[in-house]
């Protein structure tokens, strides 16, 4: 009798669900507010979770890509290079930047810029956006394994690109003395925007062709659905919303250098996206906060360990990673779909597991 749950009792009415948001909410900027005005946390607690707010802007963009689209793109470190490094360009003051660039001096046309912050972020997600068009057109035309190459590729190129244009971007020396943002809101507030956009993008028009070509691009293509559009609109919308993330990114740290944007870094963003569900916004989000916070917290497995004046051979810079990836193998042998797979995490959800883990409870009694 109790395994047998009404679908109807799993459902919460609007109006509770309206209550359990504006509550929700409410501990949300509570605890933002908090932090920021450092009446709990501390100045590294904070930027882990600032960290945590820029890669989950990032890997939502690229979750549009390679889970809603279904196309396997691995170039978002790239767009988030081009967004970090306009930043970086047109904010730095213009009273500091020949201290910046004394080896090879700043390109005279842009040493005389200096655009407020928001502007120049809005500047580097269309450029990233205009990059991600143009490698689009060409590289778009290829599926699987192969896209992915092919984008990987064109991100390391872009580094190159970034790390030998030295009048303008100072070359490998990289550029510092960036205007660091004052209050974690930024980060939250424009992850909480690029969220709602990204959403409203997937419940659209746009977004169910994005998930038929998903499920089979031939038959949506039988649909009438214009493949190449789609994709290349997919592709640029999340080229954009890096180099967002790339700008937060470059504020966050206060300096940029090309490694900063490695092949490693795409693979972070993959990683979180796999982890959270190919398809599920809510379970990205969730991801990016565990990896990166998961990261910090086992740390302490990098530092010497010593018990009665012994040493203990196994910690050691690096053992944390190992430790870390043994976790996220357990995690995936039992969450193949990820944590969500592609659901998003709603109340219907959580009390639809509480009223199973409740009636399983029972019946084993």
């Amino acid at each position: 009798m109790m395994k047998n749950i009404n679908m109807n009792e799993n459902k919460m009415s609007k109006k509770t669900k309206l209550i359990l948001n504006i509550i929700s909410l409410i501990v949300f900027a509570l605890l933002i507010t908090l932090l920021d005005k450092r009446v709990i946390g501390d100045s590294y607690v904070r930027r882990v979770l600032n960290t945590s707010a820029v890669y989950a802007i990032v890997a939502v963009s690229m979750n549009l890509i390679n889970g809603f689209t279904g196309l396997f793109s691995l170039g978002q470190a790239g767009f988030m290079a081009l967004g970090a490094y306009v930043v970086a360009i047109f904010t730095v003051p213009v009273g500091l930047r020949p201290s910046i660039f004394y080896v090879i001096k700043q390109n005279p046309v842009l040493a005389q810029i200096e655009l407020p912050f928001f502007v120049a972020l809005i500047l580097g997600g269309l450029l990233a956006a205009f990059v991600a068009i143009l490698i689009g057109i060409p590289v778009l035309r290829l599926k699987s394994d192969y896209l992915a190459i092919a984008t990987l590729g064109f991100s390391e190129i872009i580094r190159i690109v970034i790390t030998n244009i030295q009048p303008i971007t100072n070359g490998a020396l990289g550029i510092n003395r960036i205007p660091e943002m004052p209050t974690m809101w930024i980060f939250f507030g424009i992850l909480i925007l690029s969220v709602i956009f990204i959403k409203l993008l997937i419940a659209s028009s746009y977004g169910r062709a994005f998930k038929a070509i998903r499920e089979d691009d031939i038959a949506a293509e039988a649909m009438g659905i214009n493949l190449f559009k789609h994709k290349v609109l997919s592709f640029a919308i999340g080229a954009f919303f890096a180099g967002i993330g790339g700008g937060l990114y470059a504020s966050l740290l206060g300096s940029v250098v090309p490694n900063s944007f490695n092949i490693p870094m795409t693979y972070n963003f993959l990683l979180i996206i796999v982890l959270g569900g190919m398809g599920s916004v809510s379970g990205t989000i969730i991801s990016s906060f565990v990896v990166t916070s998961g990261l910090e917290v086992l740390r302490f497995f990098d530092d010497k360990l010593t018990i009665g004046g012994v040493v203990i051979p196994i910690f050691r810079p690096g053992f944390r990673m190992v430790i870390f990836s043994a976790l996220l193998m357990i995690l995936v042998l039992f969450f193949r779909n990820g944590l969500l797979g592609q659901k998003e995490l709603s109340w219907d959800l959580i009390r639809k597991k509480f009223l199973r883990k409740k009636s399983d409870k029972r019946g084993a009694e």
